[in-house]
């Protein structure tokens, strides 16, 4: 059975809560603003943790970043300009 508080937490990492996070999120310097939980060690966290930390999207890389700019993740197909310059 489903838990419901797990299936709309936007702070668990996944593609899907990362889309909709971007749909209300801060943008400061062109990153947007996210928040994620974070395991004991700072590492992002696919499950409820209790602690969360804030994380840096970049769209025009597809890049995802943490608090202290660490590449986390990259994400090809939410990077906006992928294959732009392709002819």
């Amino acid at each position: 059975m489903p838990n419901q508080q797990t299936d709309t937490d936007l702070h668990l990492f996944s593609d899907d809560n990362l889309k909709r996070q971007l749909q209300t999120a801060d943008e400061h310097l062109g990153y947007k603003i996210l928040r994620f939980y974070v395991d004991g060690r700072g590492v992002i966290s696919r499950a409820v943790t209790g602690t969360t930390s804030t994380f840096y999207f970049l769209p025009s890389g597809g890049t995802l970043r943490d608090s202290d700019f660490n590449l986390v993740a990259y994400k090809a197909r939410f990077d906006l300009y992928k294959g732009m310059g392709r002819t």
